[in-house]
């Protein structure tokens, strides 16, 4: 069959409406009667707005405590993602700084330097030396015992600062990731230790050991005589640890399962709701809306933990570092479910039964169509493929959704790239599709006619 060109479709259209337009003229018949409006439909009262409006307010609150939960959950369940989190803390040079003064604190506490070279020098002496000798000797006993603080600490420092040390730490939040779980459950054999007043505690032990290996490495051979300490330094203190550590079973069992009760809360008060194109665009705005106002509690929440946190315990830097290194992934997913919540609004809006949208709906389909006209003018055409995606372009929009959706879903972590990208790999297949599809030629009539 031969279709129809643009300059037959224009003709074809203006000789139909120069007939009708005849017709009405010539016509002696009075006008029909106007049809009587349509009854009006029984629809859904005010009760289901009601259930509808309290089942996205539900779903709404219990999102920022799900996304809560599913930390708290993967930091407990999952060693590597633990681990990541915390051992960046090794490359921040506030938190190196605090592990060098604190080791340097407890090797002091533990050798007297000043006493070991008073006994050096005192020993010398007794050899027999002569009295400016011994007098010079004894003068260098400040000098020589500072000369190797100061050394112990450089290399102390240096240990700290390198690759070594990042280790150790990544290997110690390792081995100590199942004594965390411990520790909230105040077992008492736990390497993490949470006091009743708020601190958190995390022993030197390892830290010591390693860095008298290293000194002993470099020729200090009194390094050796440095024992096995057994001290817990405080690296964080908050009011708020012990009503966190009530909450952690809850959390931790919660993880799994409260982020589909927020999304089914949410579901449910889009499906009950009268005109369930408008109860979608104002769940996902309330939606977004929450999340930033997570961001701005989380923000206040860093200024307030930094304040609370004496300085004389914990440098400000290093209680910064924390703060940022432990809220870091429930902001980025904070701020991926506000994007998310804005895309799923605008396209809720762009697709729903409103005034602007569906003119921007008929002018995206007029230059689809006159794309398509364009490509029939100089034969190129999808043929069958186009009529068949025609015909089944309801189930192929559908698909392109949920194959979205499902994206959206089950993509871990969700991520704003994810977001974006999703979504502009929908909007790209929605396009093709429109472009490949051939609808029959009296329907390509019909569409120009209705958008004249």
């Amino acid at each position: 069959m031969v279709r129809a060109t643009n300059s037959d479709l224009e003709r074809r259209i203006a000789q139909l409406e120069a007939e009708n337009e005849a017709l009405r003229e010539h016509s002696d018949e009075p006008p029909p009667p106007p049809l009587p409006p349509p009854a009006a439909k029984t629809g859904r009262g005010w009760g289901w707005t009601l259930l509808s409006t309290v089942l996205i307010v539900i779903g709404v609150l219990l999102a920022p405590v799900a996304i809560v939960s599913t930390w708290t959950k993967a930091e407990l369940t999952d060693t590597d993602r633990f681990v990541a989190t915390f051992s960046p803390l090794a490359d921040e040079r506030a938190v190196q700084e605090f592990v060098t003064a604190q080791t340097m604190a407890a090797i002091d506490e533990t050798v007297d330097v000043e006493q070991l070279t008073s006994d050096l020098v005192d020993g010398i002496t007794e050899l027999g030396t002569g009295p400016r000798a011994t007098e010079a000797l004894n003068a260098l006993k400040g000098p020589a015992a500072s000369g190797i603080l100061s050394l112990i600490e450089s290399r102390v420092a240096a240990f700290v600062e390198s690759e070594a040390f990042a280790d150790v730490w990544a290997t110690a939040l390792r081995v100590t990731h199942r004594q965390l779980v411990a520790a909230m459950a105040n077992d008492p054999g736990s390497a993490i230790v949470l006091g009743g007043d708020g601190t958190i505690g995390v022993q030197l032990g390892p830290v010591v050991d390693a860095a008298k290996d290293a000194l002993v490495e470099q020729g200090i051979g009194f390094a050796s005589q440095i024992p096995t300490i057994d001290r817990t330094v405080t690296v964080a203190q908050s009011d708020a640890l012990p009503a966190m550590q009530l909450g952690y079973g809850a959390a931790v069992a919660a993880g799994t399962w409260l982020p589909w009760v927020a999304f089914a809360f949410l579901s449910a008060g889009v499906i009950v709701a009268r005109r369930r194109s408008v109860a979608l665009v104002v769940a996902a705005l309330a939606l977004a809306l929450v999340m930033a106002v997570v961001l701005i509690a989380f923000a206040v929440g860093r200024a307030l933990f930094i304040t609370s946190v004496s300085p004389g315990l914990i440098p400000t830097g290093v209680s910064t570092e924390l703060f940022d290194q432990v809220t870091g992934a429930m902001r980025d997913t904070s701020v991926a479910v506000l994007i998310l919540g804005i895309v799923v609004a605008l396209v809720a809006w762009l697709s729903g039964p409103f005034d602007t949208p569906r003119r921007l709906r008929a002018v995206a389909a007029t230059v689809a169509l006159r794309a398509r006209q364009f490509g029939e003018d100089h034969s190129v055409t999808t043929g069958r493929t186009g009529e068949w995606v025609y015909r089944q372009r309801a189930l192929l929009r559908a698909a392109v959704a949920v194959i979205a959706a499902v994206v959206l879903v089950f993509g871990r972590p969700l991520t704003a790239p994810l977001i974006i990208w999703t979504l502009i790999g929908a909007v790209l297949v929605l396009a093709v599709l429109e472009l490949v599809q051939r609808p029959p030629a009296v329907v390509v009539v019909e569409e120009f006619v209705e958008r004249i």
